[in-house]
């Protein structure tokens, strides 16, 4: 029996969304729900980016890959998920005296889950998914800083998933009505990716924001082999898989592999790859459109920064005039007259 008055746990068990009777009863009606791609295999979904939204953070970003509008409406549980990622800046600040002396920057990164970030509830204290999303994050950004303008200092890079891109369709993981496909269906570790290139290119954002000197700005991008399903040919032959950029996991019912990568446009290079699923004896076209999917990300990123520093530019300038007002108001009067 819980004795902690104070604090209403939540169920113990994850939490599934319910399955009316004709979804059972009626054939066919839930891979009618079953969501499709509408985009072109190089089209990007569109991304919400905006800084400064934690005014107590050196710097912070926030960002959303919304869901696209579907005219189905049948059904109260959307088809795919959304993506949504915060991230603050804490730092630079100095070390404590007693830490060894370090000749430049050191870097702290730690992704966190909301517990209502997917369908099954997570727990609060970070899970080993988690962890190795922070190692590939900080391998991500460890490039990019330049580090030796701060000497004995740190800086923290705190992640926040607030909804996370799901593994696959939520249909395939309905006990006796979906069943989905060996590797591709709820579990299988795709929607890492797509979280994981959010988190670098939101990373980024936060990092401009607070003013940290870096080599260029790095954008994460996602790309996948998948299945055709329109395809009837027997397995090896050419034209059986396709290369899709930015994919949406519920949208795929068999994704072979996928890569994301870290990218680095000014200097053409990667400062982090992560390759998943079976990726053949020549990954270098998976990870070319990885990077063309990096460098759509980047253009977004490019713009929202370039806004956020001209409002604090436009901003710096009232204040000063304001304050030469308030320094030489007899000879305003004076001029005026």
């Amino acid at each position: 029996m819980n004795t902690d008055r104070r604090r209403i746990n939540a169920p113990s068990g994850g939490t599934t969304p319910p399955i009316f009777a004709r979804t059972v009863k009626v054939p066919g009606y839930l891979e009618s729900l079953r969501p499709s791609r509408t985009r072109g295999p190089n089209e990007l979904r569109k991304i919400f980016l905006q800084t400064g939204i934690i005014p107590s953070a050196s710097g912070s970003a926030y960002l959303e890959v919304p869901l696209p509008r579907t005219s189905n409406s049948s059904s109260l549980i959307p088809p795919r998920s959304s993506l949504k990622i915060t991230c603050s800046i804490q730092g630079p600040k100095p070390l404590p005296r007693s830490a060894p002396f370090s000749p430049s920057l050191l870097l702290t990164t730690a992704v966190k889950f909301a517990p209502f970030a997917s369908r099954n509830r997570r727990g609060y204290i970070r899970d080993s998914i988690e962890r190795d999303l922070g190692v590939h994050l900080e391998t991500a950004l460890r490039g990019v800083l330049i580090g030796e303008r701060w000497p004995k200092s740190g800086v923290e890079v705190i992640v926040t998933v607030v909804e996370g891109d799901e593994d696959g369709w939520w249909g395939d993981s309905t006990p006796g009505i979906g069943g989905g496909i060996t590797g591709s269906g709820m579990g299988a570790g795709w929607g890492l990716l797509n979280i994981l290139a959010g988190c670098i290119t939101v990373s980024s954002a936060a990092i401009a924001d607070a003013g940290i000197d870096c080599v260029d700005l790095v954008s994460g991008g996602v790309a996948a082999i998948v299945r055709n399903p329109d395809t009837k040919k027997k397995e090896g032959e050419k034209g059986d898989f396709v290369r899709m950029l930015d994919p949406c996991p519920a949208e795929h019912q068999d994704i072979v592999a996928a890569c994301v990568v870290g990218y680095l446009a000014g200097r053409d290079e990667v400062t982090e790859i992560w390759l998943k699923g079976n990726v053949g004896a020549i990954p270098d076209e998976l990870i070319d459109g990885a990077t063309q999917a990096a460098v759509g990300s980047l253009s977004v990123l490019k713009e929202v920064v370039m806004e956020a520093v001209e409002a604090k530019f436009q901003g710096q300038v009232i204040q000063e005039k304001e304050g030469l007002k308030r320094k030489h108001p007899q000879q305003d009067a004076e001029m005026v007259g």
